[in-house]
């Protein structure tokens, strides 16, 4: 038993060595085979499984012309502080090059030796980024949640990304040990009135930077499928207009928020700012327009990293 861990252990530092030699020092295969002794299918191997074990992560940092005009035009046309645009997969709807995206402007923040507080919201892409950022040593900075980290059953929220965030970066870390959403108003106000969490209310509303994701609310909507809210809370807020949510809380086509039904037990913290601090929404895709659209309408985010297919709709929509 020990002995097949050693090898595969081996046989990983071996892909991370090859990795290394070719992404990075620039060997082609045959170079990497004669300095490790190895055949050139062999380097070709381990090369191939340092990127499919996560060992390399590849960032192309050139800008493209197309991508740099949308972000201009968004910036220019919903007043936003900040945009990136990524490129578009014709063949697919991965959100892996906007998480790639986060990820870079994520650790650019987290290098800085100027101590900042970053708030984390939760989602899938956001969690994509933060699995994309390198180990870390940032004693300097605070992340502080702004959603709470417990599921409908007891169990973690599997999309609240505070913990996996601070184990990569090794920064304080301020979670948020609540329910996502109360069982009723006077059971949230309860909870947030505990001395325990006012401080991290405190800290969240102080971020100088945010990264959020927008869910949707259409049939497959995060809040639903992860056992959030209901099927007839769903149709609730549908019926009320409801578009979307950032950390929980529902809003429709202008950007306003639903009064009642959920959002009256949203335990999330509000967001921070948008005149003092930066909010950056994760966000991408056809299901996500209506909500992605009424965020930087309404001013709810001050940023966006998004694609191009996504960009040029907005633009056309608006």
């Amino acid at each position: 038993m020990n002995s097949r861990q050693d090898s595969g252990s081996n046989r990983l530092d071996d892909a991370a060595r090859a990795g290394w030699l070719y992404y990075v020092a620039g060997n082609t295969q045959d170079q990497i085979a004669s300095t490790l002794g190895i055949s050139r299918q062999t380097a070709q191997r381990l090369v191939s499984l340092a990127v499919s074990e996560g060992l390399i992560k590849v960032r192309v940092d050139h800008p493209i012309a197309n991508c740099l005009d949308l972000a201009a035009r968004l910036k220019s046309r919903f007043a936003l502080d900040l945009v990136e645009v990524v490129p578009s997969d014709p063949a697919s709807s991965s959100t892996i090059g906007v998480a790639v995206a986060a990820a870079a402007e994520i650790e650019r923040r987290l290098r800085s030796p100027t101590p900042i507080v970053m708030a984390i919201g939760t989602g899938r892409t956001l969690k994509a980024a933060i699995e994309q950022l390198p180990p870390m040593e940032c004693p300097q900075h605070k992340v502080v949640s702004l959603t709470g980290n417990i599921s409908p059953d007891g169990s973690a929220a599997f999309y609240n990304v505070i913990f996996t965030m601070a184990d990569r970066v090794k920064a304080r870390s301020f979670p948020m040990p609540l329910p996502v959403i109360a069982s009723s108003p006077q059971e949230r106000e309860m909870l947030l009135s505990q001395p325990m969490i006012q401080p991290t209310l405190a800290l969240a509303a102080e971020a100088d930077v945010t990264f959020v994701g927008i869910g949707d609310l259409g049939p497959k909507a995060p809040l639903y499928e992860d056992g959030f809210i209901s099927e007839s809370e769903l149709k609730a807020l549908q019926k009320a207009g409801g578009v979307a949510e950032i950390v929980g809380w529902v809003f429709d086509r202008e950007g306003r928020m639903i009064d009642g039904i959920t959002n009256d037990r949203v335990s999330s913290a509000s967001l921070p700012s948008r005149e003092k601090s930066l909010v950056i929404a994760l966000a991408m895709g056809e299901r996500k327009l209506p909500g992605i659209l009424a965020a930087v309408n309404r001013r709810l985010v001050n940023g966006l990293i998004t694609d191009e297919r996504t960009a040029a709709a907005l633009l056309a929509a608006s």
